[in-house]
């Protein structure tokens, strides 16, 4: 009986026609084509986290529609769900894409002719590719880099649509790359450059009011896709009519794989997640974009480095792509006012908030509370949790996620506390002799007197177990000796850290359960120590409760911590 052949794994490969004919994996998403030809609107938008698979779906989108790619259509899409259930419009379209991302957003002069460049680079493609369509396509390229260059150049790309009878199908990827990079460059400086590019007559407005003037001749469908709204107020009139379809139930899935999704990825590429010791619910699942969305979904691009790791290596090193991890550092740029620091650091403590999603919004509107939330739902670093009592809460995705908040949170402690040097290599060292000596002292001095005794009276005025938890994960995680899991529910209730052995690691000899609690040093009096005595019976009595649990039921290698730090530059420890 032959032996059915493995699928490759896709990781960082976005070309749908090169995934479809290199023995791929691809989850079909075909479906949704026909979803999006039936929208009234022809004017479509649609916002997804980074590394969404958006780039991937718009690539799909391009084979569909392109009027040079018919003669593949039964190669691309004959065994998908398109294929079986073809719409009219299939490879009936010029199609001219366009992406913003990597412009120059250093001044106003070098953006613009960044941005013009990009737009006259991609409208010479546009006519060479359907150079067989255009009679004075050798004219029409001249005339451009002549007579017509930057947005002109799109005009011109317009009217050669018009004389040679074909409609266009516009696709615009990372809209708003160059507005993030304008974001995260510091509030005077980014504020100007957007303004005066985006806002007014520049060139970004010229460039919306363009393809608005085109739909109404040749240009018969224009599709949106970025990471978050954040320049849909300031193009409003020069391009208001597009449908934002970004929180619609009926696309919650369109982007991402849902479980059953991954079962066919594992399958198709013949990796065993069962003999990894691996939760990858808790690592990489969790996105909703609709409170009433049928499935939650997985980042992609995660659970594909994931895969590509094992299949390689046969392991994984890190829980989180390096790539992805850049990406999400732009955080502490985005973080330009105190409010909004504070409340991100209430976010990591509390693992969600409650909040509206903002559904557009101005650069000038960052610094308030609400708006910032919601660019953390768009950047994915908050989803939809649930909708209760007309409130929308908004939780952290997943454990890798969540990674980002701890490593955010230390590096403002550093920059705030100048006192405040994390030495990650000490910490590595202490965690190893956590895990082979059984020893928690070395981790818990260098917590205790490296860091939180350092911090300033400030920085003690909102401090709380939460915040000693999350110092507390981030040095534990950065080892790489264990996945420290915090808050994870047993029978008993929630143990506030769990550090389960990380694959390979089988060798490590001890798991741990710590209970944490935390006493202010004015509540510890000489002569009456009750408040201290309190906590440390409420912390043993915890500790016996997860021990009696289902998941550590005849286990020796788990050992059960209680630790109370009193003040900020002391703990006591006591094991059961």
């Amino acid at each position: 009986m032959e032996t059915k052949k493995r699928k490759r794994i896709p990781y960082g490969n976005t070309n749908f026609e090169s995934i479809r004919t290199e023995n791929y994996v691809y989850i079909d998403k075909t479906q949704y084509i026909e979803l999006l030809e039936q929208e009234d609107n022809k004017n479509l938008f649609l916002t997804r986290p980074r590394k969404f698979g958006k780039s991937l779906f718009f690539s799909m989108l391009s084979n569909y529609y392109d009027i040079n790619q018919a003669d593949k259509f039964e190669q691309l899409f004959g065994d998908l769900y398109i294929g079986k259930h073809p719409t009219p419009k299939h490879n009936t379209y010029m199609v001219l894409k366009v992406n913003f991302s990597g412009l120059d957003t250093t001044n106003e002069e070098a953006f613009t002719a960044s941005l013009s460049g990009e737009i006259q680079d991609n409208v010479r493609g546009f006519l060479n590719r359907y150079k067989h369509l255009f009679p004075e396509g050798d004219i029409y390229n001249k005339q451009i880099d002549i007579e017509q260059p930057g947005v002109a150049s799109l005009r011109k790309a317009i009217n050669a649509a018009e004389a040679a009878g074909k409609k266009m199908f516009i696709i615009i990827d990372e809209y708003d790359h160059f507005a993030n990079d304008m974001i995260a460059q510091g509030t005077f400086a980014g504020d100007n450059l957007y303004k005066h590019t985006v806002r007014a007559n520049g060139i970004i407005r010229d460039f919306y009011e363009t393809l608005k003037k085109g739909a109404e001749t040749v240009i018969d469908r224009i599709i949106l896709t970025g990471i978050t709204p954040i320049m849909l107020d300031d193009i409003t009139s020069g391009f208001n009519i597009a449908n934002n379809l970004s929180l619609k139930k009926r696309y919650n899935e369109m982007l991402g794989f849902t479980q059953e999704e991954v079962n066919t990825l594992t399958k198709e590429t013949g990796i065993d997640l069962s003999m990894m010791n691996i939760n990858i619910e808790l690592l990489y699942n969790g996105y909703l974009f609709h409170p009433d969305g049928e499935h939650k979904v997985y980042n992609p691009t995660m659970m594909l480095y994931l895969l590509d790791s094992i299949s390689k290596d046969g392991t994984i090193e890190n829980i989180i792509d390096d790539n992805l991890t850049m990406d999400y550092g732009r955080l502490k740029q985005l973080v330009q006012h105190e409010e909004n620091r504070t409340q991100l650091v209430q976010i990591a403590e509390d693992n969600g908030i409650g909040s509206d999603i903002i559904h557009r919004f101005s650069i000038d509107k960052l610094q308030d509370n609400e708006y910032f939330t919601s660019l953390l739902f768009y950047l994915g670093l908050l989803t939809i949790d649930k909708k209760k009592g007309g409130i929308t809460y908004l939780k952290i995705p997943n454990y890798s996620i969540r990674t980002i908040y701890w490593d955010y949170i230390l590096k403002i402690t550093e920059d705030y506390n100048k006192k405040v040097m994390i030495n990650s290599q000490e910490q590595r060292i202490a965690v190893d002799i956590l895990a082979c000596e059984g020893n928690p002292r070395p981790f818990l001095d260098y917590i205790s007197q490296k860091i939180l005794s350092r911090l300033s009276n400030r920085d003690l005025k909102n401090f709380d177990e939460k915040y000693i938890k999350i110092v507390l994960m981030c040095g534990l995680f950065q080892s790489k000796t264990y996945l420290p899991i915090t808050e994870m529910e047993v029978e008993h209730g929630y143990m506030d850290i769990y550090m389960q052995r990380r694959h390979p690691l089988s060798e490590t000899p001890y798991e741990w359960v710590w209970e944490i609690k935390y006493v202010k040093k004015g509540e510890v009096k000489p002569w009456k120590n009750t408040v201290l005595k309190r906590k440390c019976e409420k912390a043993r009595t915890q500790l016996q409760k997860y021990r009696s649990s289902y998941l550590f039921e005849g286990r020796t290698d788990v050992r059960f911590l209680s630790v109370i730090f009193i003040g900020k530059d002391k703990y006591l420890i006591e094991e059961i």
